[in-house]
């Protein structure tokens, strides 16, 4: 028994095929994942050992993010040209090569230069999803990317993991690195003999079909409509990201907590912000992704509202002289607000890729690599903007309050675009909160 692909030109796709290529490029995207965001767990050791302030950490652990999303576009029209097969298991194997190599470096301007190879890990998910989508139909894509991005997991398997893998490594994150890099090896190996080529580059080999140009790829970039999902992008995932490395330091130093522990409840956020992608995805498809951006939108900025609220130290008179107290977010809600915000995210993440092959069904990987390609700068830029801000004001709670404004943004934007789109009456709009109908599919 075969499903067709109508969006694909009429391709027979075997269920246990398309099965085969979710599970496995899932497992990769965790395995790249977790290695893309090492940096939080072994970056805390490096900063130790070579005593960097928190501005130099916040940049230590953001190079990775920024290789990582600069390769996003390129991997991505790659995979649309030579078939998510290939360019995966070459980038997994070149990520392994520049992990190991990390343990050969003693300085932090050289720990920068290495943490670019490194961040190769990041580039997977525009090879993934370009990948992933060639095998479902696009009433079945939501829910497929949604399962595909929770690959996220990966950096809770870090937070929660390596800190005890550090601890048998006898403190030494040189170890860690080097264990990483042969996972990371052997996942490549393995994805490359387990997976197929996808059936649109299997139909261009056999029929000698032409590639589409580079410069035909990039065509969508110029819609103000991608630019937009890009900027959803860079709060759900960005910020995401840039909190998954950011809080292991928040918990040590806002909160005095030990590594292991700062690991644990990091890995608390970053597990939903993984782990019910796949609800998203489903969601997506079933209520449509506009609402889905709604419920992420407001749910998250009265999250980072609450807790951008700085610790305070008061001083009232008193019978027997004056009392001082301290008012700050209790550990246990303030945890409990980073699970709830991750949740959210984990939804507009999935949210936001449902719009890409409903819109650009033919250009997936260019337009999928630089919205992801935005989202990851988020990933690059913001932790390096929390330990300067840190550093410069000293309140530990101000990176929430920027993450409220980039929010607020973003829910305005989305708000009036869509608002104009109605006044349009564009015969495509179902309404407010739905994707445009195509092949009778609605949401």
């Amino acid at each position: 028994m075969t499903d067709t692909l109508a969006n694909k030109g009429d391709v027979p796709v075997r269920p246990g095929d398309k099965y085969r290529a979710l599970s496995t490029s899932t497992l990769a995207f965790t395995v790249c994942f977790a290695v893309w965001t090492i940096f939080s767990i072994i970056g805390i050791r490096i900063k130790a050992e070579l005593g960097l302030n928190d501005t130099q950490f916040g940049l230590l652990v953001a190079t990775p993010v920024l290789t990582g999303s600069l390769s996003r576009l390129f991997l991505g029209i790659w995979t649309d040209q030579y078939g998510g097969r290939l360019v995966y298991t070459l980038q997994m194997l070149t990520t392994a090569v520049a992990v190991y190599l990390l343990t050969l470096v003693s300085s932090y301007e050289m720990f920068l230069v290495a943490a670019l190879g490194v961040g190769l890990a990041g580039g997977s998910f525009a090879v993934g999803v370009a990948y992933v989508s060639r095998w479902y139909p696009k009433e079945q894509q939501g829910t497929a990317l949604g399962i595909f991005g929770m690959g996220n997991v990966g950096a809770a398997v870090t937070n929660f993991g390596a800190p005890f893998l550090l601890a048998a490594m006898g403190g030494a994150w040189q170890g860690v690195a080097q264990v990483y890099a042969i996972v990371l090896a052997v996942t490549a190996i393995l994805f490359y003999l387990f997976s197929k080529d996808d059936p649109v580059h299997a139909t261009h080999k056999t029929s000698g079909m032409k590639h589409p140009s580079f410069l035909e790829q990039i065509e969508p970039l110029k819609k103000q409509q991608v630019w937009r999902f890009s900027l959803y992008y860079f709060f759900v995932f960005g910020a995401y990201v840039a909190l998954a490395l950011w809080l292991p330091r928040y918990y040590v130093g806002a909160y005095g907590l030990e590594l292991k522990t700062a690991g644990m409840l990091a890995a608390m956020y970053a597990l939903p912000g993984s782990v019910f992608r796949a609800l998203g995805g489903w969601m997506s498809d079933k209520y449509g992704a506009r609402t889905v951006m709604y419920w992420t939108f407001i749910a998250s900025v009265i999250c980072t509202f609450i807790m951008s609220y700085p610790s305070t130290d008061y001083r009232v008179a008193g019978i027997n002289g004056p009392i001082e107290f301290n008012i700050t977010i209790p550990l246990e809600v303030f945890v409990a607000l980073t699970v709830i915000l991750g949740f959210f995210m984990s939804l507009g993440k999935a949210a936001v890729y449902k719009h890409i092959p409903v819109y650009y069904p033919n250009h997936v990987g260019s337009v999928g690599g630089m919205v992801g390609l935005v989202g990851g700068l988020g990933g690059f830029f913001l932790p390096i903007i929390f330990g300067a801000m840190n550093d410069l004001i000293g309140v530990w709670t101000s990176c929430f309050m920027l993450l409220t404004v980039i929010i607020a943004i973003a829910l305005t934007w989305m708000h009036f675009a869509i608002r104009r789109l109605e006044k349009q009456r564009n015969p495509e709009l179902r309404g407010p909160h739905n994707l445009p109908e195509l092949e009778g599919m609605k949401g």
